[in-house]
Formats: C-alpha cells, sequence, structure tokens
C-alpha cells in the first residue's frame, strides 16, 4: 500500500493542534541511519487507510516531497472519544535487516470440518494474530490457516500450520507450540420432568366448602 504524507516544519502542543484542526494528522518517521522525519497527512485519507487490515501489518510505500520510502506503521493514538486520529508513527524499513511484526490470521473451512458439521461442536480461535521475524520482502498480509481438518476433541497449535517461507514465528513466554484454536464439544441440555402435584392438592381444586 502507498501513502503521500508531507514534511512538518514545527512541532509542539500548538502547532498540532492548529494542524488537527487543518484537517492534517501530525506524525513522525524514525529508524534508520538518517534523523527523525515530521510529517503531517491528511486526516480523512488515513482515517480510511487505518480500516484496512493491509495499512497495520504491511510494508507501506510512503511518498514525501517526490520520494518514496519504505515504512512500517508502529503507533496510533486516537482521541478517546471522538473519531480523530492524534498523531501517528512509521518506521523506516530497511531491506536488508530482519524485522518484527504482527501479522493477522485468517481462519477458513471450520464449516467443513467434522468437527463441526458432525459433532456440532464450537470452533474458539484463541489467537488472532501471531509475531513473526522475517525479510521486509517476506512479510505476508496475513497467514492463512485452514480448518478443514480439524476434530471434536482436538485443537489447532502453531505446529499445525505452515508459515509462508522466510518467516518464524517469535514466541513469548515458556509456550513452545501455544494453542491456536480450540474445538468446544457442544452443550447438552437435559430436562428433568416435573414433578407431579400432590394428589390431595389436585383433588382439591375447584372444590368449596359444602
Amino acid at each position: 500500500m502507498n501513502f503521500v504524507a508531507f514534511e512538518r516544519a514545527k512541532q509542539g502542543t500548538g502547532a498540532s493542534r492548529r494542524l488537527r484542526i487543518s484537517g492534517k494528522t501530525p506524525g513522525i518517521v524514525y529508524g534508520g541511519a538518517t534523523e527523525p522525519q515530521l510529517i503531517e497527512i491528511d486526516h480523512n485519507a488515513l482515517w480510511h487507510a487505518l480500516k484496512k487490515e493491509a495499512f497495520h501489518s504491511s510494508v507501506l510505500d510512503m511518498e514525501v516531497a517526490g520520494k518514496t520510502a519504505k515504512v512500517l506503521l508502529r503507533d496510533v493514538q486516537y482521541h478517546p472519544y471522538k473519531q480523530l486520529v492524534l498523531h501517528i508513527d512509521f518506521q523506516r524499513v530497511d531491506e536488508k535487516t530482519k524485522l518484527h511484526m504482527k501479522v493477522p490470521l485468517h481462519f477458513s473451512g471450520a464449516e467443513e470440518s467434522n468437527a463441526v458439521k458432525v459433532d456440532k461442536c464450537m470452533v474458539n480461535p484463541i489467537v488472532n494474530e501471531l509475531d513473526v521475524t522475517c525479510m521486509p520482502s517476506d512479510l505476508p498480509e496475513f497467514i492463512a490457516v485452514d480448518l478443514s481438518k480439524l476434530e471434536k476433541g482436538s485443537s489447532l497449535t502453531l505446529k499445525d500450520i505452515k508459515l509462508p517461507k522466510g518467516v518464524t514465528a517469535k514466541i513469548r513466554g515458556n509456550q513452545t507450540n501455544p494453542v491456536l484454536v480450540s474445538v468446544t464439544p457442544p452443550v447438552v441440555v437435559v430436562e428433568t420432568p416435573a414433578e407431579a402435584a400432590p394428589a390431595a392438592d389436585a383433588k382439591g381444586k375447584g372444590k368449596g366448602k359444602k
């Protein structure tokens, strides 16, 4: 994906506030051998771009003053209750250096699995994105995960999926093979018959004193 940014000369709270009033969002680009670069982006264009998954997980082409640079989205600051982006951070990409990113998982095929189709189980994604390391040229927009082989009583772990070429999962903590998707058996509701009313109460209904 590509987007257009503009050089920003002034910084500070007052300058940023004036930018937002004029429909622009202040930002910064850091990393690499050069100094951090102050930028501004049209807010409406940025707002729509942020709704796209690829803008968060892909190497982006940023055009500034007629020059294009490879960057990654690193941080977005939103207003607490307004539909407003307060600030945005990008990191320059070195094509010869591995990067660390969160890549979304796209699940498919659950409805075709025996777990769902035959045994009526519930398929519950536990992880929706994966930490990976790879070269910028190998960064996938997403990782496809096929759930069509799931069975009742099983689960899907990291070792069960095939990562794209050049991509390595970065596992945190002591887990060596974390669960990505769990399979929950259907809930069986056992109905108990209502207790019969006492015979005396049944006979006494509708009778008055003589």
